[in-house]
């Protein structure tokens, strides 16, 4: 295993959401585990759904706001929660929304990539 700082996983987790609100899913799709899940509060994505969704525009993450991360370790997992307020365009709907996200990363090959991400909206902000 490569030694990786908690400052360059974070540093990733920010680079995916990045992508994800500039819609790049050519560069996104190599930050993410083949065999990733995406959960969202109505539906739960394999990593080609994911993308497809961003790719065809029903799925536009486009301001996010992030207020607070955290990163803890367990060997060759790492886990990202980000609160943030994400304003989204879904199927044409603009829709803002308070989260906490939870980023699972794994690292395969000396590479970490993203394994999981759950959206959980908060009640209050």
């Amino acid at each position: 295993m490569a030694e990786t700082t908690g400052a360059s996983i974070l540093a990733l987790s920010a680079r995916i959401w990045q992508l994800m609100s500039g819609q790049d899913v050519d560069r996104l799709e190599q930050l993410i585990d083949d065999d990733a899940v995406f959960v969202h509060m109505g539906a739960t994505f394999t990593k080609e759904q994911e993308l497809e969704v961003i790719r065809r525009g029903q799925i536009h993450y486009r301001d996010i706001h992030v207020s607070d991360t955290s990163l803890r370790r367990l060997g060759a997992t790492a886990i990202v929660l980000t609160t943030m307020e994400m304003t989204a365009v879904v199927d044409g709907n603009e829709v803002t929304n308070p989260f906490v996200t939870t980023s699972v990363f794994i690292e395969n090959d000396d590479h970490w990539r993203l394994g999981a991400l759950a959206f959980t909206r908060l009640l209050t902000h």
